[in-house]
This record gives C-alpha cells, structure tokens and sequence, in this order.
C-alpha cells in the first residue's frame, strides 16, 4: 500500500509549504484520514537539496532536503517517523488501528532483524494486542525500543524475546509519558538541586531549619488554594496543610489517593469523596446554563483502566534509577490531564509532586519545597504548560451538552489521555525548583536569622513578653517602618519615645519590606 497524494495544499488546517511534500507522521494521518492531533511539528520533504542536514523551520512544518525523502509505500513513512521525527505514541496508536495488519507484516518480513522493523512490530503488537504473522527472532542482538540519547528511559524495562527489543518506555499501554532529553533537563539535572538544598540546609541551625519547613509549608498550601482561586476557611487549609506535610510517607495509590481526597474535600454532601462518576469539564457556561468547556477531562469509563496504568508507571518508576524530578513531572502532570476527581485535581497534581520529591529523598528531611509558591508567582507560565496540552485535545473530542448541564463524550478518547510528552512541563518543574533552591529558601532562611536577630535586639532594650514583641514587630513593618499612632497610644503606651526609635530602627535595618 502506497500514499497517494504527497502534495495536499493544506494539512490539518495549514498550508503545506510550496515544493514540499509531507512525510512521516504527517503523511500516514493524511493518507489513512486518521482524526489525530500531532504533538510536534509536522515533517515534510522539499523537492530541492540542502546542504545542511538538520530541517528547516518553514511556518509549523520542519522541512527536510530531497535526499531524505523515504520512498512511497506507509512503511517507508513510519520508518522515518521512528527515525527522525519525535516519538509520538498518541499518533503511532492511532496509526496502526487504520492500517492493515498485512502492511505490518510484509513489512517486517521484508527486513525482521532491522531494528526500525523490528520496533514497528513491537509497537504494534503492543499497543493492539494483535500477533502478526511473522516467527520470534533468535540470535540477534537486543535493542533498546526508544534511543536512549534522545529519550529518558527506564533502564530497567522489560525485554520482549519476541521482538529481541527492551521496552524502556516510561509507562505502559495505559499510561505512558515521554520525555525527550534536552539542554535544559540535562543542566538541570546537572546542577544536583537537592544536594545544594541540603547543603543550604546544613548551614543553619536545626531549630530554624524547623521553622523555615513550618514557613514555607504554610506558604506552599496557601498558594495551592490560591492558584484555583480559592481562600481556603482555616480548618480546610489546616487540614491539607497537615496531609502535605506528610508526603511521601504511604505509597501512592488508589487507597491513598481516596484518603488525600476525603481530607481535602472533607464535606462530601455536594461533592463525592473517590474517582468520579460523571464527566468534568474545566470552562464557562453560555446564558441558558450549558457548558463552555476549554478543557474536558477523560471519559469517566476510562478511568479505572487509566488509573491503573498510572499507578502501575508510579510503582515501577519508583524502583527504577529515573531522575526523581522527571518522575514527579510525568505522574504529577499525567494525573492532571486525566483529571480524575470531581473536585480538587490541581491541589491533588501539585501534591503528587511533593509526594515523589519527599519519597526519593529529593527533598531535605522535614522540608517541603515551596513549589506551588512559585508556580502561584509564574502563574501564566504554569497555565500555559497546561493548555499547551490540553487545549488542543478538544479539537477531538466529540461532545454535547446532557440534562444535568454537564457534558456526555460520544467517541472514543482514551488514547488522549494515555500518551503524552511531558518534555516542556518537566523543563518547567526544574525551573521552579532552581528559583526555589536559589531564592526562595535562602530568603527564607535569611529572614529567619534577621527575625532573630530583632527579637534579641528588642530583649536589650526593653522588657516585654515574646508574644507582644512579635505582634509589634508585625505592626510596624505592616505600617511601612513606624507604629500607628492607634497602637502607640494603645497597646504600646508604655514605651518611651526613645525605645521605640532604637526599635524600629532595629525592624527597619534587619527587616526591611519585602
């Protein structure tokens, strides 16, 4: 079988640039009217040679030259998927359910030991669950399924003596991430953040470290609430509070995921404690009450087959030597996509990354990384790390409106919420990480030890209990360095004019506004 038509004008809704053909991916989901969205630019080959070997960058397409234009029949185009293009497991899915199986097969009967052969036979197998006819290799060498040079992989994944291919994927059939290896991750991970952070940690006493922890915690689940818009009545917050401050304790499972949940909902009278067992949706609703959704979660039938693949990837990554920040990135950022509560699936995503920092040992004993205190101050940047996935999901979702005001999905979206690249938002959770290894606890610590500093300043000049001095150490820097004259005629009469001067000169110098 052959693709017939290399020179579409447009491909999903873009001009295809002039004297150039699609390839790969982009000519597979044109030939086979696959309904699929393509995570990465689409690929296409100029009629022209370059001289340079890298692509070029012509509106969303990535132009290659004329020399690497694969040959016309569909298994000519996946090989060169696989071979340059970024692995795509959503599309390569969608892909193989369109074509037949004796594509597949004559395909790797022509050159069963090749290994881009040898990895389509893997993956289709795989991910259908069908066996072609084609013999199990013997004697040839195993190969990784995904390059190990381009890809974070799990080093320790199973190896298919069929196919003579290691499965180092990073989830499974049901839930697998990918994450590719960039500049970024690599300097990243190179900085060894959790090291610095103990080392930060080692230079203080243990009675500030405490109170820092109790600080930033305090600050890290007030932002949670206020990154969804809500200010959270004291015993909620407290109880949340107290929860994330044991992450990383239990196993995260379906179990625990129920638990962290009646804890954070607490009143289930108007929203149920578990998995959902409706559709959600994120967005507006139009004047007669009907949804406006810019985001719709999984289909509320997939759930229990995605959970299980999420917690079967949370358990054997656990085991495994991947990097533990690109771990927490992939589930916590997976569990968010699949969005698998009724209510409280972004405080329950930002948990999970507190969960598997705490549980690796990434993050100091007793401490919590403020992460949702800066995700809360790069807010837009959080926010487009999410839609930038998610929002093109709904150019593929079919739904309507149902009688409750909520939304019925009619087709089949599972795969949506399967296969993901979490490439950018993993980028995104170390450059929270740095900010918080080089600002945030820093500044913590250091206003801490200037806070001490005043206290003891205020105990040589004037005799008060502990309690009053923070609370006048409060008022003064609320009211920009000085003590209201309400408060100085009330409360604080009895200081002379000369000790509170010494004071709040004190306040001013060591604590300055921040």
């Amino acid at each position: 079988m052959t693709v017939e038509d290399f020179h579409p004008t447009y491909f999903q809704s873009q001009r295809v640039p002039e004297g150039a053909r699609l390839v790969g991916y982009a000519a597979l989901v044109h030939q086979l009217k696959i309904h699929s969205p393509l995570r990465h630019n689409p690929s296409c080959v100029s009629d022209q040679f370059y001289r340079e070997s890298k692509p070029k960058q012509n509106g969303m397409f990535l132009v290659y030259g004329k020399r690497y234009w694969p040959g016309d029949r569909l298994q000519d185009h996946l090989e060169f998927s696989l071979r340059h293009e970024t692995f795509d497991l959503l599309c390569l899915s969608r892909i193989f359910k369109n074509i037949p199986i004796e594509e597949i097969e004559s395909s790797v009967a022509e050159k069963p030991n090749g290994i881009y052969a040898r990895r389509i036979w893997f993956l289709y197998e795989y991910l259908l669950q069908k066996k072609i006819k084609v013999e199990d290799l013997t004697a040839v060498t195993i190969q990784p399924l995904l390059d190990p040079q381009k890809y974070y992989v799990n080093k320790t994944g199973p190896i298919s003596k069929r196919h003579r291919i290691q499965n180092n994927m990073l989830g499974n059939r049901d839930f697998c991430p990918v994450i590719q290896k960039t500049e970024k991750i690599a300097k990243a991970i190179e900085q060894k953040f959790d090291e610095q952070a103990k080392q930060i940690m080692a230079k203080v006493s243990r009675t500030t470290i405490m109170r820092a922890a109790s600080f930033l915690l305090l600050a890290d689940t007030q932002a949670s609430f206020a990154i969804e818009g809500e200010r959270a009545p004291r015993l909620r917050l407290e109880r949340w509070l107290k929860a994330v401050s044991n992450a990383g304790k239990n196993r995260f499972d379906l179990q625990e995921l129920n638990r962290l949940h009646g804890i954070l909902i607490h009143d289930n009278r108007f929203t149920p404690v578990g998995v959902r067992q409706e559709e959600v949706f994120l967005g507006e609703r139009d004047v007669y009450g009907s949804p406006l959704p810019e985001f719709i979660g999984a289909k509320q039938s997939d759930l229990v087959t995605l959970l299980e693949g999420f917690f079967q990837v949370s358990s054997t990554l656990e085991g495994s030597d991947v990097d533990a920040v690109l771990r927490a990135a992939a589930l916590a950022f997976g569990f968010v996509y699949i969005h698998p509560l009724a209510d409280g699936n972004g405080r329950m995503h930002r948990y999970i990354l507190h969960h598997i920092l705490s549980r690796s040992g990434y993050t100091p004993t007793g401490v919590i990384f403020p992460i949702s205190s800066v995700l809360l101050e790069r807010i837009d940047d959080y926010r487009s790390i999410l839609t930038a996935h998610t929002g093109p999901l709904m150019d593929y979702i079919e739904w309507e409106p149902n009688d409750k005001g909520n939304v019925r999905i009619l087709n089949d979206t599972a795969d949506l919420y399967k296969y993901f690249d979490c490439t950018k938002a993993a980028e995104f959770v170390y450059e929270c990480l740095e900010h918080m290894i080089k600002h945030s606890i820093p500044a913590e610590l250091t206003y801490l030890e200037s806070y001490d500093r005043v206290l003891n300043g205020i105990e040589m000049i004037v005799e008060m209990p502990n309690e009053k001095v923070k609370r006048l150490i409060h008022y003064i820097r609320e009211n920009h360095g000085k003590l209201g004259n309400n408060r100085r005629s009330g409360e604080f009469a009895a200081l002379t004019n000369a000790e509170l001067e010494k004071i709040e000169e004190l306040v001013n110098h060591h604590l300055p506004a921040r």
